[in-house]
């Protein structure tokens, strides 16, 4: 009887018995099918705009996000920072075109940079300093009206005698006044108004001068490229200190007098401690610059500031009010009320005039 041995099917037992793969054969793959190529493509071109966003978002937020830096560690830094500090509410029109290109890059980095330099400016513009204080608006006596003018080398000097006649304010801080403005402010249609002054003559950016309708006696200036005149002023039974400011702007060459001027400003207002102390003039800074702040930290408020004028531009006027800065100010120390603040365009000046309602407690 035989055997019968049943034998399993192995590996060798199955075979392909098609065509060879296009591999094996030696042949190119077949290319895609025309909708993957195109899905293909669009993801490439997706890839590629984003990209171009992305770059966008840094763009628009690298350049303002450095003056940011310093204004958060309470410095102004080398130029061009502290130029454009003076223009920082503008900052939040980058950072918003900053935050769209983001989100069109659908990148998260950039969007939360974005957000960060939106809330780092809006938190830089909330005003400097204390309020007005509680009982400000009950009018005490001596109560008077100080402007502060740049008359941009005397051109604005005809614009000048105009508002003084219709605004009759009693103290006056005019900078950027040459020989012929000097003269024309010693002449009788000037003198009528202000019998007591202190004119600095220079050149056509360098003179100042003081006017006031009280008494006055003159004081030594605080040094600087430009001359910044002072005096003590007697307004009833009472004295106060009225000091112009007229710091060089920070320009390249210009950063470093700027920030020592402004530095004496704020160490004459700290040596007269407990003084009252009116300040007045054409700062060439911003509450976004710290060498102003230190001026204000010495013990003194802004009137605009006081006023909720903070932001209300002076300078250029080919711009302000919608755009340009404040850099002209009334500064008071606590010995003071305020009543109002108002700005006047002042032909012939690239600056707005200032006029500070103030009241002496």
């Amino acid at each position: 009887m035989g055997h019968h041995r049943h034998v399993q099917p192995g590996a060798d037992d199955y075979e392909y018995r098609g065509a060879p793969p296009p591999e094996l054969r030696g042949e190119p793959e077949p290319p895609p099918a025309p909708r993957d190529a195109h899905a293909a493509a669009r993801r490439t071109a997706r890839r590629r705009r984003r990209r171009v966003w992305a770059w966008l978002a840094v763009l628009f937020l690298l350049p303002f996000s450095v003056p940011l830096v310093f204004r958060g560690l309470d410095l102004d830094g080398p130029s061009p920072v502290p130029q454009m500090l003076a223009f920082l509410p503008w900052f939040l029109a980058p950072a918003w075109l900053g935050l769209v290109a983001a989100v069109l890059a659908r990148r998260v980095l950039p969007v939360v940079w974005a957000v960060a330099v939106l809330v780092a400016t809006g938190w830089f513009l909330q005003p400097y300093g204390p309020d007005a204080p509680a009982g400000a608006a009950d009018p005490p006596g001596n109560r008077f009206r100080v402007l502060t003018a740049n008359l941009h080398h005397g051109d604005a000097l005809p614009a000048l005698r105009e508002l003084l006649r219709d605004e009759r304010p009693q103290l006056v801080a005019v900078q950027e006044c040459g020989p012929a403005c000097a003269a024309a402010l010693r002449a009788d249609e000037v003198r009528d108004l202000y019998p007591h002054r202190v004119i600095v003559e220079g050149g056509s950016a360098e003179g100042s001068a003081l006017l006031s309708a009280y008494p006055l006696r003159s004081t030594p200036p605080v040094p600087g490229m430009l001359a910044m005149p002072g005096a003590v002023v007697d307004v009833g039974d009472r004295s106060l200190r009225f000091q112009l400011a007229h710091p060089m702007p920070p320009l390249l060459e210009t950063i470093g007098p700027w920030e020592r001027e402004l530095g004496r400003l704020a160490d004459f207002a700290d040596e007269r401690a407990g003084e009252p102390l009116v300040m007045a003039g054409d700062f060439n800074a911003t509450q976004d610059h710290a060498a102003f702040r230190a001026v204000l930290d010495a013990g003194l408020g802004d009137v605009a500031r006081l006023e909720g004028r903070s932001r209300t531009p002076t300078w250029p006027t080919q711009t302000a009010p919608p755009l340009g800065a404040q850099i002209d100010h009334v500064l008071v120390s606590d010995d003071f009320d305020t009543h109002g603040v108002t700005f006047f365009d002042l032909p012939g000046s690239d600056h707005r005039a200032v006029l500070a309602d103030i009241a002496l407690r």
